[in-house]
């Protein structure tokens, strides 16, 4: 019972970073109608300029605060120089994931070539242990824990409250009506991308390392459904609690088997996902 009581703390704070990462995820999909492979890369991006910073003596978390912006800029880059011509000729979904899989390559290798293929991590603590019974959370898992749903708060309210949020959903369902609604599709887009990429690392990493967790990503969102903001909230909590759990059980090396058990058994009953809607 205790190491399965463990277990659910950090599914809890994996299951957070993948809300953060799902969800941004998602939103691009649904306005964008691009499955955006490279979203993984731009996270290593980020994780290596707060390391950059981190490595001069400044604060991890101001380094990530950095990092979001300057993953904001480039996937706005990536988004206005690259995916956006791509779909003005017409190409076609597997086109554009071909594409993006390029970008994916450029920016990764570009990342080892300046910071090398040695693994990396940030100098900083885990702040005080808290326990309760045996469910143990450090206060740097607790602080993730508050930022996902910080975020998913934020979320919520951009959607449900605001101007953007409310074109954002419009261009999700139809992007022609919306734009002959007179709402901005392109700059949707663009804010959409510039919003939404928010990198987290924990531990050690290199200029690879978020290709297993974009693997996650995917099963989240389509456990979800894709496009559904709320459903990569939800597919995420299943993923990591799914991920973390079973790895209490079995060798933690097949514990991304077991998440993917859970979304082939769910998507055979449901294949549109937990919230996404009959086509």
């Amino acid at each position: 019972m205790s190491v399965f009581l463990a277990s659910i703390g950090f599914g809890l704070v994996t299951a957070s970073v993948l809300a953060i990462a799902a969800v941004g995820f998602t939103l691009q999909f649904g306005v964008t109608d691009v499955l955006n492979l490279a979203f993984s890369a731009v996270m290593i991006l980020g994780a290596f300029l707060a390391y950059l910073l981190n490595s001069h003596g400044i604060s991890v978390w101001y380094g990530l605060i950095v990092s979001m912006v300057a993953g904001a800029v480039v996937s706005v880059l990536i988004n206005s120089v690259v995916y956006t011509p791509f779909q003005r000729r017409g190409a076609s979904p597997i086109t554009m994931v071909i594409v993006s899989l390029g970008m994916t390559l450029i920016i990764e290798f570009g990342v080892e070539a300046v910071a090398g293929g040695v693994p990396v991590s940030y100098t900083m603590g885990n702040g005080p242990t808290f326990q309760a019974g045996s469910f143990v959370l450090t206060g740097v898992q607790l602080v993730i824990i508050a930022l996902a749903l910080v975020t998913m708060a934020g979320v919520h309210a951009l959607l449900r409250y605001t101007k953007l949020g409310k074109a954002m959903r419009a261009t999700a369902a139809n992007r022609n009506l919306a734009r002959n609604c007179g709402i901005r599709t392109g700059r949707v887009i663009t804010t959409t991308w510039a919003g939404t990429i928010f990198a987290i690392d924990a531990g050690s990493f290199d200029a690879t390392s978020t290709d297993v967790f974009l693997v996650l990503i995917l099963a989240a969102v389509f456990l979800g459904g894709p496009g559904q903001p709320y459903g990569a909230m939800l597919g995420a909590l299943v993923i990591g609690l799914a991920t973390e759990v079973s790895a209490a059980f079995i060798p933690a090396d097949y514990k991304y088997v077991a998440a993917f058990v859970v979304l082939l058994i769910m998507l055979a009953v449901r294949p549109t996902g937990l919230l996404g809607e009959a086509q």
